[in-house]
C-alpha cells in the first residue's frame, strides 16, 4: 500500500438506507431474490464509498452495506449455522428471567438483533466477504479494508448449547472448524490482492470489563458462561494466531480491533475501562495492527499502548455514537499524545467503531459520520504538513 503519513481509514460499517434495510427483510422472507438484493446492496456500497471519498478517506470499507450485522451475517454463507433473533435465543437460555434482565439493562431490542448459531458441522458454503470486494475494488482506486468476525467472537457467539451441542460438544471443538473457515477465506483475500483484513473481536473486553457476578451479557450475542478471564484470553490469543499462522506479511495488513461495544448510544450502559488486562493478548497477538477506540473516556489512559509489542495502531479519534462532530484540533491534540508512545509511522487514524454496526439500530446519520471523518482526513492532513515543516 502506498499511503500518506497517519492514514486514515474506517471502522467498517455504515448506516443503511431505508430501502437497503427493507430489501434484508424481503430478501429473508423470500420477496425479492438473491439476485435482486444485491442489485440494491451494490448501489448502496458505491453510495457509501462516495461519503468516504469525499471525506478524503485513504482505506475505504463498503459499509457492510450486505449484512445485517457484524457477525450474523456469516449464517447465509456457512453450512449448517442458523440466523437466530436475540428475542429467539431466550429459548435456549436456561435463566431466562435473568437474561431478558440483562438485555433490558444494557438496552438492548431483543427483536432487533440477531445472532448466528451452529446447528451442525460449519464449512465455508461462499466466501464470507471476498465477492464484497471484488465488487468494491472495481469502483475505487483506493486501498480496501475488509472486516470479519474474529475466531474468538465467532466461537463465543455461534456455540449454543441447545443446538450446537450434538455436532459440537463444546465451544473448544467448534473453534477448530471456525479457524479452518477463516483461514480459507484469508487465503483467498490475500490472493485477490486486499489490502487490509481487519478482525473483530469485541468479546475479548467483556471478558475484563463485566462485573464479576454477570456470567453472561448481551455483548455480541455470546452467551457462552465465562471461565476463567485469564484462560479465556489465552484461549482466544491461540485462536487468532491460528488464523494468522502464515499469513502476516503476505502483501495484505492484517488487524485485530477491539472495543467496548456499539449497540447503544448511551455510554453509561457499554463496558468501560483501560486495555491493561488485555496486554497479554495485544503484545502477542500475530497481527499488524491493533485497532482500538480512543475517542471515548471509557478506553482508559492511551499510555497502555506502550506495552503492545511495537504494532501499529488504529488510533480512534472520533466517537461514532455523538452527534457532535469532533474538531481538527481536539483531533490533532489527541494524536500528538499518542506520538509520545509510537513512531509517526505506526499510527492510523480511524473511528471507534463503526457507524452502523447494527442495519436496524446505526449510531448515527450520513451526514454526521461523513463530517467526523471530513474532520478526521484534515486533522491528518495538517498532521502530515506539520511534519514536514
Amino acid at each position: 500500500m502506498n499511503l500518506p503519513q497517519f492514514p486514515t481509514t474506517v471502522i467498517g460499517s455504515w448506516p443503511r438506507s431505508t430501502e437497503v434495510k427493507r430489501a434484508m427483510r424481503d430478501k429473508r422472507a423470500g420477496r425479492i431474490s438473491e439476485v435482486e438484493f444485491e442489485s440494491i446492496a451494490d448501489q448502496a456500497v458505491l453510495h457509501c464509498l462516495k461519503w468516504q471519498e469525499d471525506a478524503g478517506i485513504d482505506i475505504v470499507s463498503d459499509g457492510e452495506q450486505r449484512r445485517d450485522n457484524y457477525i450474523s451475517f456469516v449464517a447465509e454463507h456457512l453450512n449448517n449455522v442458523k440466523m437466530l433473533m436475540v428475542s429467539e435465543l431466550l429459548d435456549y437460555i436456561e435463566d431466562k428471567a435473568s437474561f431478558e434482565e440483562i438485555l433490558g439493562t444494557l438496552d438492548v431490542p431483543a427483536f432487533s438483533m440477531s445472532n448466528p448459531a451452529a446447528t451442525g458441522k460449519i464449512s465455508r458454503k461462499k466466501p464470507l466477504a471476498l465477492n464484497d470486494f471484488l465488487f468494491l475494488k472495481k469502483h475505487t482506486d483506493k486501498a480496501v479494508k475488509v472486516t470479519l468476525p474474529g475466531p474468538y467472537l465467532l466461537t463465543r457467539s455461534m456455540w449454543v448449547e441447545g443446538l450446537s451441542k450434538d455436532a459440537y460438544p463444546t465451544k473448544e471443538d467448534l473453534a477448530v472448524d471456525i479457524v479452518s473457515v477463516l483461514r480459507e477465506e484469508l487465503e483467498d483475500l490475500i490472493a485477490a490482492g486486499v489490502e487490509f483484513v481487519q478482525f473483530d473481536e469485541p468479546v475479548l473486553t467483556e471478558l475484563v470489563f463485566t462485573q464479576k457476578n454477570a456470567n453472561r451479557t448481551f455483548m455480541c450475542g455470546a452467551l457462552t458462561a465465562k471461565a476463567d478471564t485469564e484462560e479465556e484470553i489465552a484461549f482466544a490469543l491461540d485462536l487468532m494466531n491460528q488464523v494468522t499462522d502464515g499469513m502476516v506479511g503476505r502483501g495484505t495488513k492484517i488487524g485485530v480491533h477491539v472495543c467496548r461495544g456499539n449497540w447503544s448510544t448511551q455510554d453509561e450502559v457499554l463496558l468501560k475501562g483501560p486495555y491493561y488486562p488485555l496486554v497479554p493478548y495485544f503484545s502477542n497477538v500475530n497481527v499488524d495492527q491493533l485497532i482500538l477506540e480512543y475517542a471515548t473516556p471509557r478506553a482508559g489512559e492511551i499510555e497502555a499502548i506502550k506495552d503492545f509489542g511495537g504494532k501499529e495502531l488504529g488510533f480512534g479519534v472520533v466517537n461514532p455514537r455523538t452527534e457532535t462532530v469532533e474538531t481538527v484540533e481536539e483531533i490533532i491534540e489527541r494524536v500528538q499524545e499518542v506520538r509520545k508512545f509510537l513512531a509517526d509511522d505506526k499510527i492510523f487514524l480511524n473511528p471507534d467503531c463503526g457507524f452502523g454496526t447494527f442495519a436496524q439500530r446505526p449510531m448515527n446519520s450520513d451526514e454526521i459520520a461523513f463530517e467526523k471523518l471530513k474532520a478526521m482526513s484534515s486533522a491528518a492532513k495538517k498532521l502530515r504538513e506539520t511534519i514536514l515543516v
